[in-house]
């Protein structure tokens, strides 16, 4: 019955597929209930009701779902059906994030860096930065970059950055390409090369990022490149 409700949810046909998840979640199926919880807060084949979404999701989450832990946190982040709070937001994405989850990796770790619902803590941002990065979280390897570049939460080292930059720049992370082309221009990780920064540098502002926006801007205008 699961994968018949998934057969319908891929197929958009979101009533067959509501209709299909309800038995389950009667019986306590963890993942029909999360999926319930989306349908409801997506308003997918229904009316939307964020008070039902979060009603499927604690149940789920009960059950230590991990969709429904991480939307769930998010809940409580926002300040959505509930009252915000980012202690508990933190607390649900990081039971989330034991669970594998890798966007709840990259979120935990994010938390942890910045103080956000915990005590800051780069060493521990390191290692779940480098758990969701494990697991292909593009974000996840870009920060990771910036702490072994900068030397927080872990020894510096410029090597290991400028392969955790590569590595998010080849997945199209425009922060990360542009944190490439600053290891290339600047030397560090390995040897200048100015052409591969200004490669990776258009490559960023392609996919909008601001700053290598601006760079390439100046340059024309100095008239150091033509595009």
């Amino acid at each position: 019955m699961l994968q018949l409700a998934f057969d319908a949810l891929h197929a958009h046909d979101y009533p067959v597929a509501r209709e299909r998840f309800e038995p389950l979640a009667l019986q306590n199926h963890p993942i029909a209930l999360s999926s319930l919880g989306y349908l409801y807060q997506q308003g997918l084949g229904v009316a939307v009701d964020l008070e039902k979404a979060y009603d499927y999701y604690v149940r789920a989450a009960a059950l230590e779902e991990p969709t429904a832990l991480f939307n769930l946190a998010l809940m409580y982040a926002d300040g959505v059906v509930v009252a915000h709070d980012q202690f508990k937001s933190h607390e649900l994405l990081l039971r989330c994030a034991i669970l594998n989850f890798p966007q709840a990796q990259y979120e935990v770790a994010l938390s942890l860096e910045k103080g956000l619902g915990c005590v800051q803590n780069f060493s521990e941002a390191a290692f779940w930065y480098e758990e969701g990065a494990k697991r292909g979280h593009a974000g996840a390897f870009n920060n990771l970059g910036v702490l072994f570049k900068e030397g927080h939460g872990v020894i510096q080292n410029y090597p290991k950055a400028f392969i955790c930059f590569s590595r998010a720049a080849q997945m199209d992370l425009p922060e990360a390409q542009y944190n490439l082309g600053l290891m290339y221009d600047q030397g560090l990780g390995g040897e200048a090369d100015h052409d591969k920064a200004l490669q990776w540098c258009r490559k960023a502002a392609y996919n909008g990022h601001t700053k290598a926006k601006a760079i390439l801007r100046t340059l024309q205008e100095e008239g150091k490149i033509v595009f």
